[in-house]
């Protein structure tokens, strides 16, 4: 068998650094909210996570979304 004259050395692995950590993700500082359907339901959802309970009614999805934005509006001012 002929060695492989045109293969691509490959250095010791000692020599080869380790991944770096991959950092943390970091929470969102503002709250966005939207709505979502769902077959004839609609909910409201966050970039934080949250999930609102699921409605017929559009209107009340996106009252629970002003609901929860205002809540956490009101829970960051006093932390400040």
């Amino acid at each position: 068998m002929e060695p492989h004259i045109d293969a691509t050395p490959v250095p010791p692995l000692d020599a080869v650094p380790p991944p770096r950590p991959r950092s943390q993700p970091q929470p969102p500082t503002a709250h966005t909210t939207s709505t979502a359907d769902r077959g004839s339901f609609c909910l409201a959802v966050c970039s934080c996570g949250w999930k609102g309970p699921a409605r017929r009614s559009r209107d009340l999805a996106r009252k629970d979304a002003t609901g929860h934005e205002a809540t956490q509006s009101a829970q960051s001012a006093e932390t400040a």
